[in-house]
Protein backbone atom coordinates (compact mmCIF):
# COMPACT_ATOMS: atom_id res chain seq x y z
CA UNK A 1 0.00 0.00 0.00
CA UNK A 2 1.25 3.71 -0.71
CA UNK A 3 2.41 5.30 2.15
CA UNK A 4 1.68 8.89 3.24
CA UNK A 5 4.70 10.55 1.55
CA UNK A 6 4.04 8.19 -1.61
CA UNK A 7 1.24 9.69 -1.95
CA UNK A 8 2.16 13.01 -1.41
CA UNK A 9 4.69 12.62 -3.88
CA UNK A 10 2.26 11.67 -6.56
CA UNK A 11 -0.14 14.81 -5.91
CA UNK A 12 2.65 17.28 -5.95
CA UNK A 13 3.81 15.35 -9.72
CA UNK A 14 0.42 15.99 -10.81
CA UNK A 15 -0.47 19.11 -9.67
CA UNK A 16 3.20 21.19 -10.91
CA UNK A 17 3.14 23.54 -13.30
CA UNK A 18 5.05 21.67 -16.30
CA UNK A 19 8.49 23.14 -17.38
CA UNK A 20 10.34 26.00 -15.28
CA UNK A 21 8.96 29.59 -15.14
CA UNK A 22 8.84 31.48 -18.47
CA UNK A 23 12.42 33.73 -18.77
CA UNK A 24 12.13 36.93 -17.15
CA UNK A 25 9.02 36.12 -15.72
CA UNK A 26 8.34 39.02 -12.74
CA UNK A 27 6.64 38.30 -9.29
CA UNK A 28 3.23 39.06 -8.90
CA UNK A 29 3.15 42.76 -7.54
CA UNK A 30 1.77 42.05 -3.86
CA UNK A 31 0.30 45.72 -3.49
CA UNK A 32 -1.43 46.77 -6.71
CA UNK A 33 -2.54 50.07 -7.03
CA UNK A 34 -6.20 50.95 -7.00
CA UNK A 35 -7.76 52.09 -10.09
CA UNK A 36 -9.70 55.56 -10.03
CA UNK A 37 -12.56 57.22 -11.20
CA UNK A 38 -14.91 60.35 -11.41
CA UNK A 39 -17.29 60.45 -9.59
CA UNK A 40 -20.83 61.46 -11.63
CA UNK A 41 -22.86 64.71 -9.75
CA UNK A 42 -25.82 62.46 -9.93
CA UNK A 43 -23.93 59.40 -8.66
CA UNK A 44 -25.76 57.87 -5.46
CA UNK A 45 -23.08 57.35 -2.82
CA UNK A 46 -22.34 53.83 -1.86
CA UNK A 47 -23.93 51.83 1.45
CA UNK A 48 -22.16 52.99 4.79
CA UNK A 49 -19.66 49.99 5.88
CA UNK A 50 -21.49 49.56 8.75
CA UNK A 51 -24.73 48.20 6.27
CA UNK A 52 -22.79 46.37 4.07
CA UNK A 53 -21.58 44.38 7.51
CA UNK A 54 -24.94 43.56 8.28
CA UNK A 55 -26.31 42.47 4.91
CA UNK A 56 -23.66 40.60 3.98
CA UNK A 57 -23.23 39.11 7.36
CA UNK A 58 -26.08 36.66 6.88
CA UNK A 59 -23.83 34.96 4.27
CA UNK A 60 -22.27 31.69 6.06
CA UNK A 61 -19.02 31.12 5.16
CA UNK A 62 -16.35 28.54 5.95
CA UNK A 63 -13.09 28.97 8.09
CA UNK A 64 -9.62 28.70 7.41
CA UNK A 65 -5.89 29.76 8.08
CA UNK A 66 -3.40 31.25 5.60
CA UNK A 67 -0.07 30.14 6.11
CA UNK A 68 3.37 30.99 4.78
CA UNK A 69 6.97 29.76 5.98
CA UNK A 70 8.98 32.96 7.29
CA UNK A 71 11.73 34.41 4.61
CA UNK A 72 15.21 36.26 4.86
CA UNK A 73 14.81 34.52 8.24
CA UNK A 74 11.25 35.70 9.72
CA UNK A 75 9.04 33.59 11.68
CA UNK A 76 6.20 31.79 9.83
CA UNK A 77 3.05 33.75 9.05
CA UNK A 78 -0.74 32.79 9.26
CA UNK A 79 -4.13 34.68 9.78
CA UNK A 80 -7.84 33.53 10.00
CA UNK A 81 -9.69 33.70 7.11
CA UNK A 82 -13.48 33.20 5.86
CA UNK A 83 -12.78 35.01 2.38
CA UNK A 84 -11.78 32.17 0.57
CA UNK A 85 -12.81 29.81 -2.37
CA UNK A 86 -11.62 27.53 -5.40
CA UNK A 87 -11.05 29.26 -8.34
CA UNK A 88 -10.37 26.95 -11.47
CA UNK A 89 -9.99 23.40 -12.13
CA UNK A 90 -7.79 23.41 -14.91
CA UNK A 91 -5.06 25.34 -14.09
CA UNK A 92 -5.69 24.34 -10.59
CA UNK A 93 -6.41 27.81 -8.81
CA UNK A 94 -8.03 29.11 -4.97
CA UNK A 95 -8.59 32.87 -4.17
CA UNK A 96 -8.60 34.29 -0.78
CA UNK A 97 -9.01 38.02 0.25
CA UNK A 98 -6.65 40.40 2.49
CA UNK A 99 -7.18 43.59 3.69
CA UNK A 100 -5.05 46.14 2.51
CA UNK A 101 -4.22 47.03 5.78
CA UNK A 102 -3.07 43.54 7.18
CA UNK A 103 0.39 43.50 8.55
CA UNK A 104 0.51 39.86 8.33
CA UNK A 105 0.25 39.68 4.08
CA UNK A 106 3.45 41.62 3.62
CA UNK A 107 5.07 38.58 5.08
CA UNK A 108 3.48 35.91 3.05
CA UNK A 109 3.70 37.79 -0.65
CA UNK A 110 7.61 37.89 0.19
CA UNK A 111 7.31 34.06 0.89
CA UNK A 112 6.02 34.05 -2.65
CA UNK A 113 3.76 30.65 -1.24
CA UNK A 114 0.87 29.45 1.46
CA UNK A 115 -0.80 26.87 2.49
CA UNK A 116 -4.48 27.05 2.94
CA UNK A 117 -5.71 25.17 6.43
CA UNK A 118 -9.75 24.61 6.15
CA UNK A 119 -10.82 24.39 10.22
CA UNK A 120 -12.99 22.23 11.54
CA UNK A 121 -16.38 22.63 13.86
CA UNK A 122 -13.79 22.44 17.21
CA UNK A 123 -10.75 24.67 15.97
CA UNK A 124 -12.77 27.71 16.92
CA UNK A 125 -10.16 28.82 19.68
CA UNK A 126 -7.31 28.51 16.66
CA UNK A 127 -9.12 30.87 14.53
CA UNK A 128 -9.30 32.95 17.48
CA UNK A 129 -5.98 33.00 17.99
CA UNK A 130 -4.94 33.71 14.38
CA UNK A 131 -7.22 36.31 13.59
CA UNK A 132 -5.72 39.01 16.06
CA UNK A 133 -3.66 41.49 14.39
CA UNK A 134 -0.45 40.96 13.77
CA UNK A 135 1.11 43.66 15.25
CA UNK A 136 -0.91 42.35 18.69
CA UNK A 137 0.30 38.95 18.79
CA UNK A 138 3.98 38.22 19.32
CA UNK A 139 3.97 34.46 18.02
CA UNK A 140 0.46 32.70 17.04
CA UNK A 141 2.08 29.76 16.59
CA UNK A 142 3.07 29.30 20.37
CA UNK A 143 2.10 26.21 21.42
CA UNK A 144 0.19 25.33 17.71
CA UNK A 145 1.73 21.99 16.29
CA UNK A 146 2.72 21.97 12.38
CA UNK A 147 4.51 20.32 10.19
CA UNK A 148 5.95 21.81 7.00
CA UNK A 149 3.44 21.37 3.61
CA UNK A 150 4.63 18.92 1.30
CA UNK A 151 6.00 21.70 -1.34
CA UNK A 152 6.15 24.92 -0.10
CA UNK A 153 7.09 23.94 3.14
CA UNK A 154 4.36 26.24 4.77
CA UNK A 155 2.87 25.34 7.99
CA UNK A 156 0.15 22.99 8.09
CA UNK A 157 -1.34 22.79 11.47
CA UNK A 158 -2.17 19.48 12.87
CA UNK A 159 -5.56 18.95 12.97
CA UNK A 160 -6.69 20.75 10.22
CA UNK A 161 -9.67 18.67 8.51
CA UNK A 162 -8.14 19.45 5.34
CA UNK A 163 -4.79 21.70 3.25
CA UNK A 164 -4.31 23.37 0.17
CA UNK A 165 -0.69 24.27 -0.57
CA UNK A 166 -0.27 26.95 -3.46
CA UNK A 167 2.02 29.34 -4.91
CA UNK A 168 1.37 33.17 -5.29
CA UNK A 169 -0.05 33.14 -8.92
CA UNK A 170 -1.39 36.63 -9.30
CA UNK A 171 -2.37 39.58 -7.09
CA UNK A 172 -5.54 41.62 -8.12
CA UNK A 173 -6.77 45.10 -6.64
CA UNK A 174 -9.94 44.97 -4.83
CA UNK A 175 -11.37 48.14 -3.18
CA UNK A 176 -9.70 47.68 0.47
CA UNK A 177 -8.64 44.67 -0.24
CA UNK A 178 -6.70 42.80 -2.40
CA UNK A 179 -7.56 39.45 -4.34
CA UNK A 180 -5.00 36.80 -4.51
CA UNK A 181 -4.63 34.10 -6.32
CA UNK A 182 -2.91 30.52 -5.73
CA UNK A 183 -1.96 27.92 -7.72
CA UNK A 184 -2.38 24.50 -6.46
CA UNK A 185 0.89 22.66 -5.80
CA UNK A 186 -0.35 19.83 -3.44
CA UNK A 187 -3.58 19.39 -1.38
CA UNK A 188 -5.28 17.06 0.98
CA UNK A 189 -7.80 15.92 3.42
CA UNK A 190 -8.44 14.05 6.25
CA UNK A 191 -10.04 10.79 4.38
CA UNK A 192 -6.92 10.60 2.96
CA UNK A 193 -4.38 9.81 5.77
CA UNK A 194 -7.36 7.69 6.81
CA UNK A 195 -6.75 5.34 3.65
CA UNK A 196 -3.11 5.17 3.93
CA UNK A 197 -3.29 4.15 7.84
CA UNK A 198 -1.49 6.81 9.55
CA UNK A 199 -1.09 6.85 12.82
CA UNK A 200 -0.29 9.58 15.71
CA UNK A 201 -1.70 12.60 17.30
CA UNK A 202 -2.46 14.56 14.46
CA UNK A 203 -4.79 12.09 12.79
CA UNK A 204 -6.69 11.86 15.72
CA UNK A 205 -7.03 15.24 15.71
CA UNK A 206 -7.50 15.72 12.19
CA UNK A 207 -10.37 12.83 12.61
CA UNK A 208 -12.43 14.29 15.44
CA UNK A 209 -12.56 18.06 13.46
CA UNK A 210 -13.36 16.54 9.85
CA UNK A 211 -16.26 14.25 11.87
CA UNK A 212 -17.33 17.33 13.71
CA UNK A 213 -18.22 19.03 10.47
CA UNK A 214 -16.28 22.33 9.45
CA UNK A 215 -16.02 25.41 11.47
CA UNK A 216 -18.85 27.85 9.78
CA UNK A 217 -19.12 31.60 10.44
CA UNK A 218 -22.28 33.40 10.67
CA UNK A 219 -23.51 36.88 12.20
CA UNK A 220 -19.59 36.94 13.74
CA UNK A 221 -20.57 33.62 14.93
CA UNK A 222 -18.81 30.21 14.94
CA UNK A 223 -21.08 27.84 14.65
CA UNK A 224 -21.32 24.17 13.13
CA UNK A 225 -23.14 22.83 9.79
CA UNK A 226 -25.45 19.81 9.83
CA UNK A 227 -26.87 18.31 7.20
CA UNK A 228 -30.75 17.23 6.00
CA UNK A 229 -32.03 13.96 6.83
CA UNK A 230 -31.91 11.90 3.73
Amino acid sequence: MMGHAGMAALAVRYLRPAGPPAPGARPPDPMPRPALRAVRADEQPPPPPGELRRVLGRFASGVTVITAPGAGGEPPAGFACQSFASLSLDPPLVVFMVGRTSTTWPRIARAGVFCVNILGAGQGALCRAFAASGAQSADKFAGVRHSPAPVTGSPLLAGAPAWVDCEIHAVHTGGDHLIVVGRVEALGAEEDRDREGDEGAERSEGRDADQDGPLVFHRSTFGTFAAFDA
